[in-house]
């Protein structure tokens, strides 16, 4: 088994961090509560420059963040995009972008499993939600070309989890109100502490990429 696999096919070699992000812009990650974050986002209809700056700021976004996933809703931009770098539950690691993603329907009595989640929007707070234990997402690339994405464990969780932000969904919403609540109380207490990492690491490789 590959140990890396990029947009769904299997590498010999991958970088620590994805290209793009070497082209990007740290951009600002919304938060819960902003009208951006709960609706459904446009479909991508224009393929060009413009989509591919928006990608490679999304990953160098995603990596200050220290996330698994990112979508195009987290930095305010309201188009149906994510981009992921994401480890299975067998330590293979998942890396690419995803343009107007559709979830597959999961089949019945496919099994949930119900573990830690967290979310860049939702600074701090991890709470436990049911999430399939495999996924399959179709949609296109940065080109318009058809793609399609299978994931396992860990990974099937984010790719069901940013799908969820391109429909206009965050994962407290799949939670009980007092969940949500507590969740709510974990991002007060955290907010501020994740700030300070996010700054710090933006620092760290602002310092790499001018090396």
């Amino acid at each position: 088994m590959p140990s890396v696999f990029v947009q769904g096919a299997p590498a010999d070699h991958y970088p620590r961090h994805a290209p793009e992000a070497a082209r990007g812009a740290v951009r600002r990650v919304t938060e819960v509560g902003e009208e951006v974050l709960h609706r459904p986002c446009r479909d991508v209809t224009e393929f060009g420059p413009d989509l591919a700056a928006l990608i490679d700021d999304m990953f160098l976004t995603m990596y200050v963040a220290e996330g698994a996933g990112l979508a195009a809703n987290q930095v305010g931009v309201d188009l149906r995009l994510f981009v992921y770098d994401c480890p299975d539950d067998d330590g293979v690691r998942h890396v690419g972008h995803i343009v107007n993603p559709v979830l597959e329907a999961a089949s019945a009595g496919r099994r949930l499993i119900d573990e830690g989640e967290g979310c860049l929007s939702v600074p701090g707070a991890v709470m436990s939600v049911p999430r399939p234990e495999r996924a399959v997402v179709r949609g296109q690339d940065r080109d318009g070309n058809p793609l399609l994405i299978e994931g396992t464990g860990y990974f099937a969780r984010c790719l069901v989890h940013e799908t969820d932000h391109t429909e206009g969904h965050i994962y407290l919403d799949r939670l009980s109100k007092r969940d949500k609540k507590d969740a709510l109380r974990q991002m007060a207490d955290r907010r501020d502490e994740v700030f300070a990492r996010r700054a710090a690491r933006a620092e760290q490789l602002g310092r790499a990429r001018s090396a």
